[in-house]
This record gives structure tokens, sequence and C-alpha cells, in this order.
């Protein structure tokens, strides 16, 4: 139990490093006199190197031994945060958030990859209950604590980089002296740099093309061409590579196999909901009904709630039951359920109403997130664990970033419109610039305006809640497929008995 709350430390404090920054940057890059696009940057540095790292340090898990490797990522961590605190210019602060986003990336892999080296499948549910409600806390929370940091004048938004600092220190020592796993040896290793480099090179281009499209250029534009067009290059000679080498960063034969196929792509629109729900709710409480930063994170306290309760009471079912689709599914239903009931909202709409879509959506993720990674590590040996996991990561990340830039271009356009057609009616002449509300201001506007723009920011964040059940529905359809696996009660798979790899169909059998 300490080396597992050693474990717990390390993930709920990279978790929250992504967050915690989110409401302190505007305050962050006016100390460092920065700019509008270097404040983009400070984001998009560490949202990079973690998710084009994820699928590498998950194969190296499977390479080299864990408690070393974690050891590795929690200094490297423990150092980045240390740089970004002391920063003195937004260049350096660019820098130093990337160095971080390689630590959290690490951290978050192979923590679940040496938790599941620990524990069976079917203990393990418990455990992947307890590390859904952390996510929970760090997603929802981190805005609101980086928000009273940088409030207050005796401690300052440096200490949004200081304050997981001790933290870290502590779980190093804890896991030091107490992490204890048998590894297998392995001699003549062989690592996949050319993979590597090409599947972080590719995903990196697709998503600077996702994080930009829309603002820097437009959609259709040269830029969008030949940025989607050399990002899908790489990647597809990434997979022409990784079919032909004997240690593949991502094993292709491990992602298109039923099971693991079908978590993966019901793991986009579960990662789509609890990195675009926190995001978008806390926009709609300041933008659409006036709220300041602080209350608007204490008003999405009904996500992380659902996200906690469910989490931690499916983990315990799953690992006394042993069966994990049952909960997937109705998490899905629950996640589409309160997306759609968020899709009606507008500037005006009940706050009950909203915290019982928000309860809805976090009951969804709650349930469902924890549990699509165990059917992922369910299916594959131990030798394999660590690029399975850092697999499933890997895409549940990138369908966040992909989906957060899109419900967000989706967003900013119907925000123009509706501010526009708002002028347009209430007989005010529009800018010869056009008016696209992104002027957030709304202290500063006049009565009328500011009116225009809340009205704007509500009824357009419904209709990108609309689009998101749209995708969670898809999600739902998906995992319907998925098959009544039992989970094992043995930490690796029993050795098949005439095949080093048998067929997907013969999986459930091997498990069992």
């Amino acid at each position: 139990m300490r080396t597992l709350s050693g474990l717990l430390i390390v993930l709920g404090v990279t978790m929250l490093s992504g967050t915690i920054v989110s409401v302190a940057l505007p305050q962050i890059l006016g100390s460092l006199q920065g700019t509008q696009s270097q404040y983009t940057w400070v984001v998009t540095a560490t949202l990079l190197a973690s998710t084009a790292s994820t699928p590498v340090w998950g194969k190296l898990a499977d390479l080299f031994p864990k408690k070393r490797l974690l050891q590795i990522s929690i200094v490297l961590f423990i150092v980045a945060s240390l740089l970004s605190g002391f920063a003195q210019n937004t260049e350096q602060l660019i820098a130093f958030r990337a160095l971080q986003g390689l630590g959290m990336g690490a951290s978050q892999v192979l923590v679940q990859a040496t938790i599941a080296a620990l524990v069976s499948p079917k203990e393990r549910g418990r455990f992947n209950g307890i590390i859904g409600a952390i996510m929970a806390v760090a997603t929802v929370g981190g805005p609101l604590i980086g928000g009273a940091l940088t409030d207050a004048s005796w401690l300052g938004w440096r200490w949004c980089f200081f304050i997981g600092v001790p933290f870290m220190l502590v779980a190093l020592v804890v896991l030091t002296r107490t992490l204890h796993l048998v590894e297998e040896h392995r001699t003549n290793v062989r690592v996949d740099y050319l993979g590597a480099t090409l599947i972080a090179a590719g995903v990196s281009t697709i998503l600077l093309w996702v994080t930009f499209v829309g603002g820097s250029f437009a959609w259709v534009s040269w830029q969008s061409g030949a940025m989607v067009t050399g990002g899908l290059a790489l990647l597809a000679v990434a997979v022409w590579v990784e079919n032909r080498v004997a240690e593949p960063v991502i094993p292709l034969h491990l992602v298109l196999r039923r099971e693991p196929m079908i978590a993966i792509v019901a793991s986009v629109a579960v990662g789509m909901a609890m990195f675009g729900g926190a995001v978008f709710l806390g926009q709609y409480f300041q933008l659409a009904r006036g709220y300041s930063p602080t209350a608007a994170g204490l008003l999405t306290t009904p996500l992380m709630l659902g996200m906690m309760v469910s989490s931690t009471i499916s983990g315990w079912l799953v690992s006394r039951s042993g069966r994990v689709k049952a909960y997937v599914v109705t998490g899905l239903v629950f996640l589409s359920l309160g997306f759609l009931l968020l899709s009606t909202i507008d500037a005006t709409t009940s706050l009950y109403v909203v915290a019982l879509g928000m309860l809805g959506v976090g009951v969804g993720v709650g349930m469902s997130m924890q549990n699509l990674v165990l059917v992922v590590q369910n299916s594959v040996p131990l030798r394999e664990l660590g690029a399975a996991s850092g697999a499933i990561t890997f895409f549940r990340s990138l369908g966040g970033t992909i989906g957060v830039s899109v419900l967000g271009a989706i967003l900013a356009n119907r925000v123009s419109t509706n501010v526009t057609d708002g002028l347009a009616s209430s007989g005010v002449e529009v800018p010869a610039g056009g008016a696209d509300g992104t002027t957030l201001d709304l202290a500063g506007m006049p009565p009328f305006l500011r009116e225009i723009v809340e009205g704007a920011y509500g009824s357009s964040t419904g209709d990108i809640f609309l689009v998101a059940t749209g995708i969670a529905v898809v999600g739902l359809i998906v995992a319907l497929f998925l098959p009544r696996v039992q989970l094992r009660d043995t930490v690796d798979m029993a050795p098949p008995e005439k095949e080093e790899r048998p067929e997907p169909g013969e999986r459930a059998t091997l498990s069992s």
C-alpha cells in the first residue's frame, strides 16, 4: 500500500500540473511580458511533448526496468518544475514546460504500467477507480488551485510550478524504498529509435495543425494542406517501420486486436469529455454567466464529484465481479445523456439543469475511462503491458486534444455569428472588421454589448455540446461490440500452447 500511495501521488501531481496553470496564464504572461502567440505555446509545448512521448515511454517500460524509468521520470519532472518556476522570460518558460511535458507523459504511463505489473486485472479495478478519482480532482480542481495560488500575494504564480515538488520528492523516496518488481532481465535490447522519431514527428505536426487551424490560418489553406499531408505521410512511414522492426514502439498486432481497438476508439470519446468538459464549462460560467474564475471552478464541482464517486464505486464492483463491459456501456450512456442535456443550455438556463448535465458527464467519464484501460491491459501479456498502457493513453490524449481544438473552433465561429446577429438586430452598426467576440473583458463592455456577448457564448456552448453528444454516441455504439471479457486474476497471461501470438478470437480463452 505504501508503494501504491507513492504511485498515486506521482500520478496526481503530474495530472494537476497540466491544468493548474490554465487560470494563471494571463498573470504569468503579463509578468514575463509575453505575447498572445507565446500564451498559446506555453500550453502547446507541454501538450506536444506529453502526447508525442507517451507511446515511447510505454514501450521503454517493456524493455527496461520500470522502477528505474519511473525514478528518471520523477527527477525529470521535478527539475522541469523548478526551472519553470524560476523562468525569467516566456522563451525559457516554453522550453521548460516542454521538458515538464516529457516528465508528465512518462509518469502517467509508467504509473499505470507499474500498477499493472503489481496487481492482477481483476484486483486492478478498484485501484483504477482510485486513479479515475485522482484524475477527476486534477482535471477540475487544477484551475481552482492555480487561481487561488495566483491570487495569494504571499505566494504568486510561480507556486503553480513549485507546489508539486515536495510531493514528488516524497513519492521518490517512498518508491525507491518500497517498490520491488520481479522483472525479466532482457539482453540485446533494440530500441526502435526510427519509429519513435517518426511517430513523435507525425503526431506533433498533426497537433500543431489542430492547435493553430482556424486562428492563425484557415481550415482550407496551403498551410493546412502542407501540415496535414506532411503529418499523415510521417505516420504512414511510421506504420511501415513499426510493421518490420523487432521491437516496435506501438505493436500493430496489439492495437488491431478486437478488444484493444474497440477500447481505443471508445477512449477517444471519453478523452474529449474529460478534456473538453472542464475547459468549455469553465468558460461558459465566466463568459456566459459572468462568474469569476474561482466561482466558475466551484460551479464545476458536480462534474468532479460524478467522476470521483462513479470511478471509485465502479472500480470496486469490477474487482468483485471480474466483468467490465456493463460498466463501460453504462458509463457511455450517462456520458451521452449528460452531453445531450448540456446541449440545451444558454445564458439563462437554471444552474440546477447545468449541474445535472455535468453530473451525467462526470458519471460517464468515471465509469468508462479507466475501465477501458483495464480492457486493454487484460488482453496483453506482461511483456507488452507498457506498450499497451502507452497506446491507449496516447490515443485518449490525442483524441482529447483534437476534440478540444475542433470544438473550440466551432465555438469561436458560432460566437462570432451570434454576436454579429445580435448587434444587427439591436440596430448597432457592425464594425468593419466584424464582431467576433474575441474581446473577453466583460466588465469593460457597455451593458447592452455585454448582454449580447453573454447570450452568444451561452447558446454557442450548447451547440458544441450537441456535437459532443454525437461523438459520445459513436463511442457508445463502438463499446456495444466489446466482448464480455472475464478479467484474469493473475498478473501475467497463461502462455499459449501453439502460437506465441494467438488470434484475436482466442484471446478471451487464453485470458481466463
